[in-house]
């Protein structure tokens, strides 16, 4: 049995690509808090080791740390900060100083 004369007319309804809005990861600082005790050449290095930074830039964020009291070392995506803080912790805690990062999301 055919059925004449009816054509199924395609729908005619016109979409819009939605694209998926790709949110930037929140960023986080890397901050150096200053203590009495852990000496300043053992500061420079581990900011070297551990943040790629030369002789002169670990020196003058160890500085800005000492007199202000805390410095932001670096800015990274939450795991990336809280991985470097927490090395950069631990290399202080291994010798014994009470060396300590932190991190905190960026305004």
């Amino acid at each position: 049995m055919t059925m004449t004369g009816t054509t199924a007319k395609p729908s005619t309804k016109t979409r819009t690509k939605v694209r998926p809005q790709t949110e930037r990861p929140r960023l986080h600082k890397v901050i150096l808090v200053n203590d009495d005790y852990t000496p300043r050449e053992f500061v420079v290095s581990v900011l070297k080791a551990e943040f790629r930074m030369t002789e002169d830039h670990a020196h003058k964020v160890m500085i800005t740390a000492h007199q202000r009291g805390v410095c932001v070392v670096a800015v990274f995506t939450k795991d990336v900060a809280e991985t470097k803080a927490t090395r950069a912790t631990d290399a202080g805690r291994a010798k014994g100083y009470p060396l300590l990062f932190t991190t905190e999301p960026e305004e």
